[in-house]
Order: structure tokens, then sequence, then C-alpha cells
């Protein structure tokens, strides 16, 4: 049973990240669809109760995350992945996942802040060496991308934060 939940989220999680990294978008169609299959499984898997859960873990993932949003500070496609995503793993670990995934946005957000600052020429080194190898980017390519103004993908920082909630529970 965990071993379906585990896959069926990792996948999720691959094709959020390729796609927001590619077009700063998460497909309707994509979370839509895996949070459908979220319900009839557990449904099946559980009956009624596991309807219950599903429907808690996309509660605890979709809620405080609408809340960012509605602040400007993520994606409509990320609240409604973090949704998705509750739906199949449950409230507890898709809280976890919330908690490290905005941890790690911090810390991006501040590499952001030194990059494009004039300290950035003795920094870009530290970043680049960082985020290029994590992103196929070379270091230049990063630093344009961080002095256009762009927001950076969420799922730059929802990527490590699986790992590092996926290592704490195995």
């Amino acid at each position: 049973m965990v071993l379906v939940q585990t896959a069926a989220t990792a996948m999720l999680l691959l094709i959020a990240f390729i796609t927001d990294i590619r077009t700063q978008l998460i497909p309707n169609r994509l979370t839509a669809s895996f949070f459908a299959l979220a319900f009839v499984y557990h449904f099946a898997v559980s009956g009624f109760e596991g309807l219950l859960a599903a429907a808690a873990g996309a509660a605890a993932g979709f809620a405080p995350l609408l809340l960012l949003h509605l602040a400007k500070g993520i994606g409509a496609g990320d609240v409604k992945l973090f949704g998705a995503i509750g739906a199949w793993t449950g409230a507890w670990i898709v809280l976890q996942l919330m908690l490290y995934s905005i941890l790690y946005a911090g810390a991006i957000g501040i590499c952001l802040l030194i990059a494009v600052r004039p300290l950035r020429k003795k920094v870009a080194a530290e970043i680049g060496s960082f985020a290029a190898p994590a992103s196929g980017w070379r270091r230049s390519q990063w630093l344009r991308w961080a002095e256009s103004g762009k927001k950076f993908p969420f799922m730059l920082a929802v990527a490590p934060a699986a790992v590092t909630v996926w290592s704490m529970i195995h």
C-alpha cells in the first residue's frame, strides 16, 4: 500500500518538476488526474475511511498554500499540487513537505538576493556550483535568470524537500 502511494507521489513530483522548470506552470490536468486517482485508490483500499483520509490530506496540502497564493507568494499550480500530494500521502506527510519546501525556498531566496547584488562576482562561483549542477544550467544562465526578476519555480524547493521528508520517514 505504501509503495503505491510513494510511487504515485514520486511520479507526480517528477512530472511537476519537469513542467515547472520548463514553463513555470504545473498543468491542471496533471494535478486533477493525480488527485482523482488518489481518491479512487484510497476508496478501493480502505473504503469510506480511505476517502476521508484522502480528503483530510488534500485539505492539509491545499488550504495553507491557498493563503500563500492569495498573498501572491506562489502560483495556483503549486497549491493544487500540494492538494494532490496530500490526497496521496496524508496530512502529516504533506505538512512536513510544505514546511521543508518553504525552508528550502527561503534558502534559495537568500542565494538569489546575494546573486543579484554587487557581491555577486565573489559569490557567483558558490551559487553557480550549487545551483548549476542541480538544474543542468551554466552559472551565467543562473545569474541571468536571477537578475531577470522572475520568480523561481517552487519545484526547485519542493524537490529537495521531498527527498528530505522521504529520507526521514524511510
